[in-house]
């Protein structure tokens, strides 16, 4: 590469410099609050660690009791939404496509809105591109949650009946069981974030600082809700009973 070479040429896409600033603004903002969200002292402050608590609490209360019933059904109305936000996911992907096939089209009738940043038709195509691609990660991240459900399910079925087994052992059963159900919790939390992405993805088609103020709007209400929430205080400020033997 010349290191005189001009910004088209080292940018064969044609990004101008308010998409290129955007870009990097979007995926550092999300590639922060996936990383710290996850790791270290604050993830364990999180709205996702206490329900965690809770999961284990459940199997645990759930091993100490014979009549699992309605255990069966809270497993399967998650499983089902699994499989409903796949679907949606499908849905809207289809959609991207015939919007993709339209041609100059959908990109003309984007041009005549107001305060409209003006896009070449191959720049059009790269911000569908993205959000059909945002699409099929969180399709994959359901898919595989809805599939996680029923090896769940299946640890559900081989749960010793209670008194077949000693304490410690169905202790340990119940938190296997809940860490393959965090497991189903973690990625449908990736494929609903991926749905938050999508909604900011979207304000890219119109212009790309407004993509920046949408991305971070965003991640500062993934921030509120996962760790200053209400429900995450009352789920932290609250211990999950233990059976009674």
């Amino acid at each position: 590469m010349m290191l005189g070479a001009s910004a088209p040429e080292i940018f064969p896409l044609l990004l101008t410099t308010p998409d290129i600033i955007a870009l990097v603004w979007c995926f550092s903002l999300v590639a922060a609050y996936e990383f710290f969200s996850a790791r270290g002292s604050l993830a364990k402050r999180s709205l996702s660690a206490s329900v965690q608590s809770y999961r284990t609490a459940w199997l645990t209360n759930m091993v100490a009791r014979d009549q699992r019933h309605f255990d069966a059904i809270l497993l399967s109305n998650l499983s089902q939404s699994n499989a409903f936000f796949a679907s949606t996911s499908v849905l809207g992907i289809g959609g991207l496509a015939a919007v993709m096939s339209s041609g100059d089209a959908a990109r003309e009738l984007l041009q005549r809105l107001p305060m409209v940043a003006t896009t070449s038709m191959a720049m059009f195509e790269i911000k569908i591109l993205l959000l059909i691609s945002i699409l099929v990660y969180a399709f994959f991240k359901f898919a595989w949650a809805f599939r996680l459900s029923h090896y769940t399910a299946i640890m559900f079925g081989a749960m010793p009946a209670h008194g077949d087994a000693d304490t410690a052992s169905r202790e340990h059963y119940a938190q296997q069981t809940a860490k393959m159900l965090q497991l189903v919790g973690n990625h449908a939390n990736s494929g609903l974030r991926s749905f938050y992405y999508e909604f900011a993805a979207i304000s890219w088609l119109f212009h790309p600082y407004l993509f920046m103020a949408m991305i971070a709007l965003i991640v500062a209400v993934l921030i509120r809700r996962e760790f200053l929430s209400h429900a995450a205080a009352i789920l932290a400020a609250t211990q999950p009973p233990r059976p009674q033997e």
